[in-house]
């Protein structure tokens, strides 16, 4: 919900990508979408592989341009202010990579003096992420899961007001999985920030997350709080008892819904 005038974290109007591969094969990553994300706010993004999730978080890096559409982040559009923007945008893609005969606070200390932040960034963002007793430890001798902490720690440096993180679970052991779950759970209500993540683990999703958006071949099919999916899978005569079988019978009616239209 948005707040008086306040500008939303992410806004996204009419969204699409169209691209052509090498075979001469064209289609659409992203169809017409529309969504907003509040700050404060934990946004879970769900979908099989090609939906589409990917694409959205490299526009929101500049990474790759829309075809039509627009968005804002935090107030600020695309591309007009893309400088700006990137400014404002904090991201962990797919594996952290880390120089691994440099420490941890080695590894931040680079990216501190890129982005030209106070030396106390560095220290800031490995308490953030339960490094700092580890700062000092060479990056090749990281477990996976010290690994992604550094990687959120990359993306918390000088804490801005957009986190995009991509699969930021993936891999990890259960123990991991809710290590890394709790802290990204607690960093929208810590920072006010908004918080937009990407998963395969959809009972992930349904953990972290304050609403969810599920995308199918582009299409958002839906985006709402989970009570709101739940209510309206019920209205459908979905099965509720948990979002992935809630977000398989979405996938399943809307590729049929698909085939039929074709």
């Amino acid at each position: 919900m948005k707040i008086n005038n306040q500008n939303y974290g992410i806004e996204v109007k009419n969204l699409s990508f169209s691209y052509e591969n090498d075979g001469g094969y064209s289609g659409m990553a992203l169809q017409n979408v529309n969504f907003t994300a509040d700050f404060g706010e934990c946004v879970g993004i769900i979908g099989a592989n090609g939906a589409g999730k990917s694409t959205t978080m490299k526009m929101f890096l500049g990474l790759t341009k829309p075809t039509s559409g627009s968005f804002t982040i935090d107030g600020k559009k695309y591309p007009e202010a893309r400088v700006e923007i990137l400014k404002e945008v904090g991201s962990f893609i797919e594996a952290p990579a880390f120089y691994g005969n440099l420490s941890g606070e080695e590894n931040l200390e680079i990216i501190r003096k890129i982005l030209g932040l106070p030396k106390s960034s560095v220290s800031e963002a490995l308490e953030i992420v339960g490094l700092t007793q580890f700062r000092k430890r060479l990056a090749k001798k990281y477990s996976l899961g010290m690994k992604q902490r550094l990687g959120l720690a990359s993306a918390l440096i000088g804490q801005p007001p957009i986190l995009i993180l991509d699969e930021p679970t993936n891999g990890l052991d259960p123990v991991g999985i809710h290590e890394i779950r709790t802290l990204i759970r607690s960093l929208p209500e810590k920072f006010n920030c908004t918080v937009f993540v990407s998963s395969h683990l959809l009972s992930e999703v349904e953990l972290m997350a304050d609403t969810v958006g599920i995308l199918n071949h582009g299409r958002l099919l839906f985006e709402g709080t989970l009570e709101q999916l739940r209510n309206g899978a019920a209205a459908q005569g979905y099965p509720t008892d948990n979002l992935e079988d809630t977000f398989l019978a979405l996938i399943d009616a809307d590729n049929r819904q698909r085939g039929a239209a074709k």
